[in-house]
Parts: structure tokens; C-alpha cells; sequence
């Protein structure tokens, strides 16, 4: 009996917790809309992707200023030499703005309605998904020039780039396309059955997996190696986006109509689970990770009424902020 008992503290004391996060404050910033946010490791600043400009977090000090003039942001990504690309989806363009001062630097004429965006591991490419062309731009970020547009389907919204291709759902097909960017073209796209309107996606690199989050409250998991959807996985309402945490083998996936953050461990090879969720905010439905200290970054705002199915509301005056969600 002594030695059963001592096997079972043994194995409770090895057996893995389930990670805490809290929601530990907010920062606030001004109005308008928002999208996609990104946090730059080198330099300890978060970029927000708004509505008529980038919002810039010194994470450090805590102060908040804008930058550039866009007409509608959606992406935002940090790129060498103080720059900066967003893209502008209410004129198919792609700005490239000095952090520093603001100015921008180029303007780069996309396909229709430019919204994802990714970077490969160097930053001397990004590519743009325009989602109503069905097109995904590739452009120079040294020249700050096009250089090829392939042609694809409409609808595509979050892109992930491995090795040569890029990954992009299509939030219209229920669908991952596959672009092969050394051929220059589309590849036959990965169904996701069960998954309606996917948005965000994240890469789990170690694993080979793809984690979708869908509108009709799933996320849906695909096999990079069979080309196959896996799993689905149930998560809240008024997802935007999937961010992965890779050194700490989790995957986040914020849901701006419930007001929650489903936690999901990639840590097991052959099965993706949520285990856990954090309370946040209505409309807190994208983010970026902070890879140093774990912490998450929602933006979002407060509404007069509750935000519906099908429709954004606007943000009251004065209401913006971003979240901050830190492991406990």
C-alpha cells in the first residue's frame, strides 16, 4: 500500500499543470478601428494596425503615439532600418513608414482590398493577401517595389509561410490555399469541412500543423503532411486571429464576441487541446504575442450596444485600449 501510494504523489507531482494567464491591465489609445497588431522583439514595441494609422506601444514606458496615414490598416509588420509596411485596404496600397518620424517612405500599389500580410525570415520579401482580387502581392521591402503578383481566389484573409509556400485561408471557399511561390502559383486547396469563415491561422512549425480559426465557433487543425484536416476544436465566437507561442507550445485564439481567450496546448504531437480560457473583453477578437515575457496584447474597445452576429458596432469616443493578458 506504502508503495502505491508513494507512485501516486510521484506521478502528481510529474504530471504537467495546466498554465494561468490573468488579464493584468490596459493601455489606452485613440480612437478608430482596428486589425491585425504585431509586436517587434527587438525593439520592445507593439504596432496596431488602425484605421487611419499605426499605433505604436513603447511596451518598456508605456507611451503610445501614431504613426503615418493610412486608409484602413489591416497588417502591420516591423521591417529593417526603423521601417515599417502596412497595408491599406480601402485604396490597394501598401505604405512603408519611417518608425521615427512617421513619414512614409513608399507607396506601393497592390490588388484590391490588401489585407494579411507576411514576411519571410530575412524581411527582404513580404507578401500581401488582397483578399477581393484573390490575388497575394510580392514585394521587395529593400526597393520597396513589386515584384509579381500570383493569382489565386477572393477570400483570402491570414497567411503563414513555410519553407516555399504560403498558407492563407480563405475565409469565402472554407479553405487553406496553397501558393507554391517558386512555381508562382495556386496548388490545389486544403478543405476544411466543418470550419465556416476562417480568419486567423497559426503555424505549429514543430509539429506540422495549421490551426484555423473558424466564425461558426471551431478551430480547425490541419495536417501539413497529409494536406488533411485533423481535428476541430470548440472555441468561442468572433474570432480574428490565431497566435501561437512556439517556445511555450500553446496556441491563443481571441474571441471578440464572447470576450474570452481560448488557450490551446500544441505540446502533444498527435492532438491539438483547449485547455483553458481567459475572460477578456467584448471585441477583443485579435492580438500579438510578446515571445520574451509570454504576454498577450488584445485591442480592443467598449460599445454602447452588444457587439451582433454579422456586424462590427462602433467603438465608443475615448473607448480604445489594449489588453494585456500575462502567465500567472
Amino acid at each position: 500500500m506504502l508503495r502505491l501510494v508513494s507512485a501516486i504523489a510521484l506521478l502528481a507531482l510529474s504530471a504537467p499543470t495546466t498554465p494561468q494567464y490573468k488579464l493584468s491591465g490596459s493601455i489606452a489609445g485613440p480612437d478608430g478601428g482596428w486589425d491585425y497588431a504585431q509586436v517587434d522583439p527587438t525593439t520592445n514595441m507593439l504596432f496596431v494596425a488602425r484605421a487611419e494609422a499605426v499605433t505604436a506601444v513603447d511596451l518598456a514606458h508605456g507611451t503610445v503615439r501614431s504613426i503615418g496615414t493610412i486608409a484602413r490598416a489591416h497588417a502591420v509588420l516591423p521591417l529593417p532600418g526603423g521601417r515599417l509596411l502596412a497595408t491599406s485596404g480601402n485604396d490597394a496600397s501598401v505604405r512603408i513608414l519611417d518608425q521615427a518620424s512617421g513619414a512614409e517612405r513608399a507607396r506601393i500599389a497592390v490588388g484590391k482590398k490588401p489585407d494579411a500580410a507576411v514576411l519571410n525570415a530575412d524581411r527582404s520579401r513580404a507578401y500581401v493577401m488582397n483578399a477581393k482580387d484573390g490575388s497575394v502581392s510580392e514585394i521587395d521591402t529593400a526597393a520597396a517595389k513589386l515584384v509579381r503578383t500570383i493569382t489565386v481566389r477572393p477570400g483570402l484573409e491570414s497567411v503563414v509561410l513555410v519553407g516555399n509556400r504560403l498558407y492563407a485561408n480563405n475565409e469565402e471557399a472554407n479553405a487553406v490555399e496553397v501558393i507554391d511561390l517558386a512555381a508562382g502559383k495556386a496548388l490545389a486547396p486544403i478543405a476544411l469541412p466543418g470550419c465556416d469563415g476562417p480568419t486567423g491561422l497559426g503555424l505549429d512549425a514543430k509539429n506540422g500543423r495549421l490551426i484555423s480559426a473558424c466564425a461558426n465557433r471551431k478551430a480547425a487543425v490541419v495536417s501539413l503532411a497529409s494536406r488533411r484536416l485533423t481535428a476541430l476544436i470548440d472555441i468561442g465566437g468572433g474570432p480574428d486571429a490565431v497566435i501561437v507561442d512556439a517556445a511555450r507550445g500553446f496556441a491563443f485564439i481571441p474571441c471578440g464576441r464572447d470576450g474570452t481567450l481560448d488557450l490551446l496546448s500544441l505540446r502533444a504531437p498527435g492532438a491539438v487541446r483547449r485547455i483553458g480560457r481567459v475572460k477578456t473583453e467584448v471585441g477583443a477578437r485579435t492580438g500579438a504575442l510578446d515571445p520574451h515575457s509570454g504576454a498577450l496584447y488584445l485591442p480592443t474597445a467598449r460599445f454602447a450596444v452588444p457587439v451582433p452576429d454579422t456586424d462590427r458596432p462602433v467603438p465608443l469616443s475615448g473607448s480604445f485600449h489594449v489588453l494585456t493578458v500575462r502567465p500567472a
